[in-house]
């Protein structure tokens, strides 16, 4: 605790993060000292690697549940103004928007875990829910991913006309529907199984094939068609 009042520039030149970034390279720091690379200064009571690793043990010490935080939320903490929260959460959008590129890539969907991989990261983060659709061609070849509904933390909206009007006009063989559990909670709900068959029963009138309900959590996901829920 007695280095709480010592400023960064009097450690040692390894335990700066901008130091140690140069010396030793990124992958060298831990996340706490990334953030506090971000945040620059902390206050006369606590270092900048301080005041990130406090906000981060009030977070699980987990990147995503961190993600979810808006502006306000950050600046509860006393040493974290709005220039800083923002830092932080452009930073964290930037690392989001890198997963997103990187899995355009994937254009054929042949497991559960191609399709988790494909829509996670426009779900991971998010502190409500949100329902997607991959549509995808004969060869499972996305032809588009589509946003369909919003809705509050317990449970999310989606119009099973708005998903066949979709799945039909773009010609779509089949689809795989997707949806995040912001409680990190996995498990289908009742609503949840209902819904996947209500929209199950209707695309068998459109020869369109249901292939599988993804739920999306911070670091894994439940499938319907592994579990045989379809």
């Amino acid at each position: 605790m007695e280095q709480a009042h010592i400023s960064i520039k009097k450690w040692a030149e390894d335990d700066r993060p901008r130091e140690k970034l140069l010396n030793k390279g990124k992958q060298a720091l831990s996340d706490a000292e990334l953030i506090a690379i971000l945040i620059a200064s902390g206050s006369k009571n606590e270092s900048a690697v301080q005041l990130a690793q406090r906000i981060l043990a009030t977070h699980k010490n987990n990147l995503h549940e961190l993600a979810k935080l808006s502006i306000n939320d950050l600046k509860k903490f006393k040493g974290i103004g709005e220039a800083k929260a923002i830092s932080i959460i452009a930073a964290l959008e930037l690392g989001r928007r890198r997963k997103d590129i990187e899995t355009t890539k994937l254009e054929v969907i042949k497991t559960s875990k191609d399709a988790y991989t494909h829509i996670a990261p426009k779900l991971i983060d998010l502190p409500h829910e949100e329902f997607w659709i991959l549509l995808l061609n004969r060869s499972h070849k996305i032809i588009k991913t589509e946003f369909i509904g919003r809705g509050g933390i317990s449970g999310t909206v989606a119009d099973v006309r708005l998903i066949m009007k979709s799945a039909v006009e773009h010609l779509a063989s089949s689809i795989v529907l997707a949806h995040n559990h912001p409680s990190g909670n996995l498990q289908p709900s009742k609503e949840d199984i209902n819904l996947t068959h209500k929209i199950k029963q209707a695309s068998i009138l459109f020869d369109i094939q249901v292939i599988d309900h993804i739920i999306v959590g911070d670091a894994d996901y439940y499938s319907f068609a592994d579990e045989n829920l379809l």
